[in-house]
């Protein structure tokens, strides 16, 4: 069991941020345990072949039979546009004897591929996940953080619409929140109460994830990584949905694209999931915004289109 206990002030400090090295670490269990993983079964697929040069001695060696991983691959995430380089550049920068302590702490031991001095594993390592993330996640990058940010986005409306208490309830099955303590059950055999005390709180979305997870180390600073809603659709390409009466008036993708925007999406994200050049929905999405039909919001580099009021009354009648 474990429990974070807040005060007044620190329920005012929750942050949501996105981390790529986060992305990079949980995937690691994907590797290790693909079986486990059945959503992200097609990204093993497409990335087999750009695997195969990589140093995977190292890579899998950060990850236990447990399939926990050192706190260095979950860093706290200063915001939702968190880049790769900086997170890298960090790690690099890291003490290497903390290096190796939460290696250890993780495993009990040390093992083989990190037997060399701790500098050298240290660097080792940021070059093996500098060429990971080059091979398997650069590509796809853009279509992951689309749905990162748009669970963002959905969790900031549940908290406008029902409030805080009810969004962190709904983060995931096992956790719950109640007099200030937000509850996860089980994350380990431990039975652990923190203390936020004034050091911010972040809230992860990721997409190799299944449960929540959190830091090994109750000394790190407190977050909680929670698998990300529309992660299982990363692969998809939908069919169109469409109302009849809506499709005769729009035409069936602009009305497929209405109807699909009942979750905040970006033009990438729609992109993909409908099999569409961006620039095309972009055409699209110009023309239902201009018409009042969707709502468009910057997020970072990013524009979120919505569905507005008056496209949800367009699909209702």
């Amino acid at each position: 069991m474990l429990r974070y206990r807040f005060t007044d002030t620190d329920l005012g400090d929750i942050r949501f941020g996105v981390s790529p090295l986060c992305e990079m670490g949980l995937s690691l269990r994907t590797l290790r345990e693909p079986a486990r993983y059945p959503l992200q079964l097609p990204w093993l697929l497409r990335t087999q072949e750009a695997r195969a040069s990589l140093d995977l001695e190292v890579l899998l060696a950060l990850v236990d039979e447990r399939l926990w991983t050192p706190d260095f691959l979950n860093p706290r995430p200063d915001s939702p546009l968190t880049v790769i380089d900086d997170e890298l550049q960090t790690l690099a920068a890291m003490s290497p004897s903390l290096f190796v302590a939460q290696i250890e702490a993780v495993h009990g031991a040390l093992p083989a591929p990190f037997g060399q001095t701790p500098r050298r594993a240290l660097a080792r390592t940021v070059a093996a996940l500098s060429a990971y993330w080059n091979a398997t996640f650069a590509p796809w990058w853009p279509r992951m953080r689309s749905i990162l940010q748009a669970d963002i986005v959905h969790r900031g409306r549940r908290i406008a619409e029902s409030g805080l208490a009810a969004m962190l309830g709904e983060i995931a099955e096992n956790v719950s929140f109640a007099d200030n303590v937000l509850t996860v059950r089980p994350t380990d055999p431990r039975d652990r109460s923190i203390d936020v005390a004034g050091r911010g709180f972040t809230l992860v979305p990721t997409m190799f994830s299944r449960r929540v997870s959190s830091a090994v180390d109750d000394d790190e600073p407190p977050l909680l990584l929670y698998a990300a809603r529309g992660r299982g659709a990363l692969w998809e390409t939908e069919k169109p949905a469409t109302v009849e009466a809506v499709a005769a008036l729009l035409g069936e993708t602009r009305a497929a694209l209405l109807v699909a925007l009942e979750s905040p999406a970006s033009s990438t994200e729609l992109g993909v999931r409908f099999d569409v050049t961006t620039s095309a929905v972009n055409q699209h999405l110009r023309a239902l915004h201009a018409g009042g039909l969707v709502t468009a919001t910057r997020y970072g580099r990013s524009v979120l289109y919505l569905r507005s009021e008056l496209g949800q009354a367009l699909l209702a009648r």
